[in-house]
């Protein structure tokens, strides 16, 4: 990458680092108690829980992956970005009222109160696995490529850092740390954004300009069902089946919103990220596209996004847009370390051993401490395995998540599902998707063989429902049931008021607008 910093630019770098440590420590000095090692004190504001979902969800790989699909194809992968306001509807006004009328600490919970030990247990191994591979391990790789990259370190160096900065600040201050700095993480990382688009489109001369300069498709939202890899049939089917997961019942996500002051606050959250979602094509994918038209000949996909710093930013907000490369890093590794340590301290270790409050906090400190050295160690072993990886965990990440997403959709939205027909989904539709992942990964029994990731994963999703509906009605049900189903009470469990649901209403007429406008 070679980016040529001077003086100013370290100088920014350096106000980024003592103001994130001053906010992750110096801030949370008087937090103290179990609840605000994990959920902060269920105290959490609605801008707090929308700015720390946006710098967890918005990782280094977003940043960068996003600028690359803008520059060989376009907005279609806006699609991920504002598809994503429906699930995020789902989680506030279906989910989250669950979560919190049944006051988990854990997603995992949620199915031992529904289903019973088997599925709970279940989910807790996933929810771990996920957490160290998915998020820790590849951010950590991820960012470690990027680091080493700018700076001329090695890998392993760089990796090792980002692991020491994320950790400290996250075992001493639990969640509240972590969104406290989520908050001004935020802030860099849209700032940042923005400043570098306002200076592309200076660079190209505007709008017009750059539309005249790039194909029709690229500002097609849907492409034809030919496509390849973005054809409108697989986002709009495979989509919500990834999204269902990873907005509703991802730990790391989720853990956010558990935190809330009441449900009000975590709905507020919810529509805020949700919003968040509307400017997120123009500053990570438009500058992407504008790397296509500045320079398509020098630039790839890949590099399109630190191509667009190197040659536009001057000295200072050279440093600054590095500077948000790192704190969508550094968040991104943060969230997933204490979602980590909240679920592996109360829903392995108490199920062995009874803890006080404060064996928890010290239990908490140390798994932090103890998965932040395993996530480099995965980093270090994804190194071997070369940047296509990552394309790879994607797809097999959308092929995994359909047996938790019939799972929980149906345990939120039909009384009848029983712990029968949802352990059959989760052991053995899991050990389906393994299989069927490997065999799509390594192109058995042929390249070309299967069908698109995306609509593989609809596929599957499609027979687990009928599989989870039919035992369901064969077998019997549960008696007693804890929580009562979305559709037998729409009040009492909801409990959203009509401006929520206006906002939500809003937000949809806005959505819907930039569809017919790019299609």
């Amino acid at each position: 990458m070679n980016l040529s910093f001077n003086q100013v630019d370290y100088l920014v770098l350096g106000c980024y680092i003592l103001a994130l440590f001053f906010i992750g420590f110096y801030l949370n000095r008087k937090e103290k108690g179990q609840e605000d090692i994990f959920l902060g004190g269920r105290t959490l504001k609605w801008w707090q829980i929308g700015f720390s979902m946006f710098s967890a969800n918005a990782g280094p790989m977003m940043l960068i992956g996003f600028a690359g699909i803008g520059f060989s194809h376009g907005i279609v992968g806006s699609n991920f970005e504002l598809l994503a306001w429906v699930f995020l509807m789902l989680l506030a006004m279906a989910f989250l009222p669950y979560y919190l009328k049944a006051k988990i600490s854990t997603i995992p919970q949620f199915l031992l109160i529904r289903f019973g030990k088997r599925s709970y247990n279940f989910l807790v191994i996933y929810s771990l696995i996920s957490i160290l591979v998915v998020w820790l391990g590849s951010a950590l790789y991820a960012g470690g490529l990027l680091i080493s990259g700018i700076f001329g370190c090695s890998l392993f160096t760089a990796i090792v850092v980002i692991a020491c900065i994320a950790t400290s600040f996250t075992a001493v201050g639990g969640l509240k740390a972590v969104v406290r700095t989520g908050v001004f993480q935020s802030v860099i990382i849209i700032a940042s954004s923005i400043v570098l688009t306002f200076i592309g489109f200076q660079k190209i001369g505007g709008i017009g300009s750059l539309m005249s300069q790039t194909p029709a498709n690229y500002w097609k939202l849907f492409l034809p069902a030919s496509h390849p890899e973005y054809s409108w049939i697989s986002i709009v089917l495979g989509y919500p089946v990834v999204a269902i997961y990873y907005w509703c019942a991802d730990q790391t996500i989720v853990q956010k919103v558990l935190a809330a002051k009441d449900l009000r606050e975590g709905q507020y959250g919810a529509v805020f990220i949700a919003a968040l979602k509307i400017i997120m094509p123009l500053i990570f994918i438009v500058p992407g596209i504008m790397c296509y038209v500045l320079f398509k000949d020098t630039a790839q996909p890949d590099n399109a996004y630190i191509t667009m710093i190197k040659r536009l930013m001057p000295h200072g907000l050279l440093g600054l847009s590095i500077a948000a490369l790192i704190a969508a890093l550094i968040d991104t590794v943060s969230s997933s370390l204490n979602a980590f340590c909240t679920v592996f301290t109360l829903d392995v270790v108490t199920q062995v051993k009874v803890l006080d409050q404060k064996q928890q906090v010290r239990m908490g400190r140390w798994v932090t401490l103890i998965a932040a050295i395993c996530g480099v160690g995965i980093a270090m072993l994804f190194s071997y395995s070369g940047k296509d990886f990552f394309e790879l965990s994607q797809g097999l990440v959308s092929i995994l998540a359909p047996p938790l997403s019939v799972v929980f959709l149906a345990g939120v939205m039909w009384k009848r599902v029983n712990s029968t027909a949802a352990e059959i989904v989760l052991y053995g539709g899991g050990l389906l998707c393994l299989i069927l992942g490997a065999c799509h990964v390594l192109n058995y029994p042929y390249k070309g063989y299967w069908p698109h990731f995306l609509m593989l994963s609809f596929y599957i999703f499609v027979a687990l429902s009928v599989v989870i509906i039919i035992i369901s009605l064969l077998t019997k049900p549960k008696e007693n049931m804890a929580l009562p189903s979305l559709l037998e009470s729409k009040n009492e469990v909801v409990g959203s008021s009509k401006t929520t649901w206006l906002v939500w209403l809003a937000l949809a007429a806005v959505m819907i607008l930039i569809y017919v406008i790019f299609n």
